[in-house]
């Protein structure tokens, strides 16, 4: 079940963005855009002209031309509140099928010797406690402490698959109105009352918590410094006028005024913005803020994860492949042992084959397991040790020898300090040579190799696994290479792995033996060569290389420190989608220059439209400049005024559905932008105008 979501032709969207549009017409709500408030300054100004001389003149040509002027500026500024009101209703509608998800439910919590007692959701505090049983919904945010379960979040990202919450690991988050399917959780609360995922989701889909971004300020101060220029020079026009012997009334120089000024960007721009965030959420894409978005359209440097993302992900081991001399059984059992405290997928997949392959048989393989704790760190007979990203190795400590499986440099390091008796020196740095040959064999052929080992035998051999790069891949490699961005895949596997893999998907480059600080480091040094670099992450480790990247891409799997440290969640989790949403930045950008571009040349188109007409009685010179031959110059001001509120409608679609774009370089791209919308913006209001005026003046309108 996909959460809906409203369609652009949808009658109830049109019909709230129409009554905002009027809403919008707040002095207030004007202010935030510097240009449209002008255009409604001026509109209060012609309609105060237009009653002036309809109380003292009564109705004539001229309080007719007053009141049609007046109407289309009114018209110019509905408009731009409802490109604007049309954007934000979708993330509004979007916001109402999520409020109906929010409920205040009641919730367990849990007091001292184990005694629960129901609350209210509102009234849990970080740090609380709470029981969850099958069937009932989690009442906030938090993490998972205790158990595993089954859990709709359907309400969330839409998706009616249940997903696994447990404790511990990448997949311990929770989100507030998502429901327990079987089983029982204990949770600890992490948000306060009202600043749950799910509010702050609503406040973002709303557009209640959306900021300017850094370009779009820039821009509203390029268009408010266009504004105030041209108000200067129209202000001055008045008395030039009057010495040429033209006298131009307050309705013309406020409509010359409105075309004149960038009018169509200026109502567009926030639309553009808004859709930008829209078009990613459509997606199942939270941005925290339009900064990302824009920030993801300049991503120069992409980090990806290889395992999940360029591969297929949940490596599985394949083979185990014994050093000459070390029996297969001997190999597997140390395997299934050394493995045993490892809960990543790979080493569960060890487990696995190795049991399929006989592991547990043998008296004292039998014994061994029986003897371990069932709780990581031993009980005194045997201790077991964690796979973590720092050590990259796990294993047991047993009373009789330590066992250790891992990367291979990781490993082969830990062997290098112990001395094995009965074995020489030279026998003992052999098996290691005899290792790193296999491994490198393994890595070759775009394997990952893990080398076991142990105090008393020394290295056993090595245990290969697979991993297959994702269909597709390289080409969605070139086609992010045309848009002048370079990939770097991140991977924990050694060199020769990774170049092997890197080699076969297409990136750029690679980082091999990563640490999570090995990506900060990495993230802070293209910085500082001036890069913006974009990651994806999900785990507890990954949140301080989130944190530091411009676009950091955390997904909804993810622990809760990784969520606070993104800018982005993908509610889907799915890390390939950091492409797409690079592309979606990329449009935004583009959307937003191409009507910059459109609408300044509109601005010149005008200013031939309406300068020669009003002038050519008194400066025939001027009739050079004419090329339209419209039919008066009050004609030649309504037609223009008409256009500039007409154009911003014809606009609409493309501002919320954005340029299209095509991987390609920067020179490229600007020529078409100068081609199609710089030279469109020229021509259209000729074509327009023109018709506009045939049209007005075959109905007699002026």
């Amino acid at each position: 079940m996909k959460r809906t979501r409203p369609l652009p032709h949808d009658p109830a969207l049109y019909r709230r963005a129409t009554v905002d549009a009027f809403r919008k017409l707040d002095p207030r709500i004007l202010a935030r855009n510097p240009v449209m408030f002008v255009v409604g300054a001026g509109s209060l100004l012609t309609t105060a002209a237009f009653a002036h001389d309809l109380v003292l003149h009564g109705w004539s040509a001229r309080t007719a031309f007053g009141g049609q002027i007046s109407l289309w500026l009114w018209a110019t500024v509905l408009f731009a509140n409802f490109a604007e009101a049309l954007a934000e209703g979708r993330g509004k509608a979007q916001a109402d099928t999520l409020r109906n998800a929010r409920r205040d439910t009641p919730a367990l919590r849990l007091r001292d010797a184990g005694v629960t007692e129901e609350v209210s959701a509102s009234a849990l505090l970080p740090g609380d406690l709470v029981v969850v049983e099958a069937g009932r919904m989690i009442p906030a945010d938090g993490t998972v402490m205790e158990g595993a379960a089954a859990v709709d979040e359907s309400a969330i990202t839409g998706e009616s698959a249940p997903v696994v919450r447990e404790s511990g690991g990448d997949r311990s988050a929770v989100t507030g109105g998502t429901t327990v399917l079987s089983d029982r959780l204990v949770i600890r609360v992490t948000q306060e009352p009202g600043k749950s995922f799910l509010d702050r989701m609503i406040a973002l889909v709303e557009g209640a918590e959306r900021q300017k971004t850094p370009n779009e300020i820039a821009l509203n101060i390029l268009l408010a410094g266009l504004t105030i220029v041209f108000l200067l020079a129209v202000v001055t026009l008045k008395p030039f006028a009057l010495f040429h012997g033209a006298n131009l009334g307050v309705v013309v120089l406020v409509a010359l005024l409105v075309c004149l000024i960038p009018t169509t960007i200026g109502g567009l721009l926030a639309a553009i913005g808004i859709a930008g965030m829209d078009r990613l959420l459509r997606r199942n894409v939270l941005a925290m803020s339009g900064r990302a978005v824009e920030a993801a359209g300049d991503v120069d440097v992409l980090l990806l994860d290889k395992t999940g993302t360029i591969t297929l992900g949940n490596r599985m081991a394949a083979d185990f492949v014994p050093l000459p001399g070390v029996d297969r059984a001997e190999l597997v059992r140390a395997a299934l042992l050394a493995s045993s405290g490892d809960e990543t997928p790979e080493g569960r997949s060890i487990v696995d084959l190795a049991r399929q392959q006989g592991g547990e048989t043998g008296e004292a393989s039998r014994s061994t397991l029986s003897a371990l704790s069932p709780l990581p760190g031993g009980s005194g007979q045997a201790t077991r040790i964690p796979f973590t990203a720092q050590t990259r190795m796990s294993g047991i400590d047993l009373p009789d020898r330590q066992l250790r499986k891992g990367a291979a440099d990781a490993v082969l390091a830990w062997v290098d300090g112990l001395a094995f008796p009965g074995m020489s020196n030279q026998d003992a740095a052999a098996r290691r040579e005899e290792a790193h040959r296999a491994a490198d064999a393994i890595a070759s052929r775009g394997g990952t190799p893990l080398v076991v080992a142990s105090t008393v035998a020394g290295v056993l051999g090595v245990i290969h696994l697979k991993d297959v790069v994702k269909p597709g891949m390289r080409d969605r490699f070139e086609r992010i290479r045309a848009m002048g961005i370079r990939t770097v895949m991140i991977t924990g596997d050694n060199r020769l792995t990774a170049k092997a893999i890197a080699a076969e998907a297409g990136v750029d480059d690679f980082l091999a033996e990563a640490k999570p600080e090995d990506k900060l480091h990495l993230i802070a040094d293209l910085q500082k060569g001036g890069r913006l670099v974009a990651m994806s992450g999900d785990g507890t480790n990954d949140a301080p290389a989130l944190a530091q990247s411009d676009v950091g891409l955390v997904m909804n799997t993810g622990t809760q420190a990784a969520r606070e440290a993104g800018n982005m969640i993908d509610l889907d989790s799915d890390p390939t989608k950091l492409i797409e949403i690079v592309e979606i930045g990329k449009q935004l950008l583009i959307t937003r220059g191409a009507l910059t571009t459109f609408s300044v040349s509109n601005d010149v188109a005008k200013y031939f439209a309406i300068i020669p007409a009003l002038f050519a009685a008194s400066l025939p010179q001027l009739g050079a400049l004419d090329l339209m031959r419209l039919s008066s110059p009050e004609s030649a001001v309504l037609s223009a005024v008409i256009f500039n509120a007409l154009i911003i409608v014809a606009l609409i679609p493309l501002a919320l559905r954005g340029v299209r774009y095509r991987p390609r370089g920067t020179a490229q791209a600007l020529r078409a932008n100068l081609l199609v919308y710089g030279l469109g913006g020229l021509v259209a209001p000729f074509v327009g105008i023109k018709c506009i005026d045939l049209l007005i003046t075959a109905l007699g309108l002026v």
